[in-house]
């Protein structure tokens, strides 16, 4: 069993995929290690890439207005990626490049041992949950296994695209801190 810091240091230096070639810094997650509610999203974007903290920027500020409507801070919860590497021009995580980083999640899964993982969006959710999942149907929806519930929220750079969203995604964030509650979590 690895710590955070070996874990991290595995990330900082990992060159198991192409994208190692292409990144400017590795984006571990972060937050808090006893969180009982992990979130993953599916890969660093342009200024997460450039700061190594996942969600900064515009979609960063749209994560914190959800949690806020939950009345929970970022520091409260732990938050990562799929993915440790930046994919260029921002496109989706190919295959090969998750297969290659899921070791680095499967870790810090067995490290944290969350009660909830709340999936940020298709690509998570697809790879996590079910490789049909149909985000716009499932969303804030839950299953258990492996002791563990999963969930999938819209991804903030969804409700960007689409600002309509955002009221589902308040109600999904605080369905997932009334679970947490329930479950004896937090």
């Amino acid at each position: 069993m690895y710590t955070y810091d070996e874990l991290k240091a595995f990330t900082d230096h990992c060159s198991r995929c192409a994208l190692s070639a292409t990144r400017n810094r590795p984006v571990m997650g972060r937050g808090n290690l006893k969180s009982p509610v992990m979130f993953v999203a599916e890969a660093p974007g342009r200024n997460e890439d450039r700061d190594g903290i996942p969600f900064t920027g515009p979609s960063g500020r749209v994560f914190d207005q959800l949690l806020e409507s939950a009345g929970v801070k970022r520091e409260d919860i732990y938050l990562t990626n799929l993915v440790k590497c930046h994919p260029p021009g921002n496109r989706d995580p190919l295959p090969e490049e998750q297969e290659a980083c899921i070791l680095y999640l499967k870790h810090e899964t067995i490290l944290l041992r969350p009660r909830i993982i709340v999936c940020l969006g298709r690509i998570a959710a697809q790879r996590i949950i079910s490789p049909g999942y149909r985000i716009t149907r499932e969303h804030g929806t839950f299953l258990y296994r492996k002791n563990t519930w999963l969930t999938a929220v819209y991804h903030p750079s969804a409700i960007l695209r689409d600002p309509g969203k955002m009221e589902e995604a308040r109600e999904d964030f605080r369905r997932i801190f009334e679970k947490s509650r329930e479950t004896g979590a937090t």
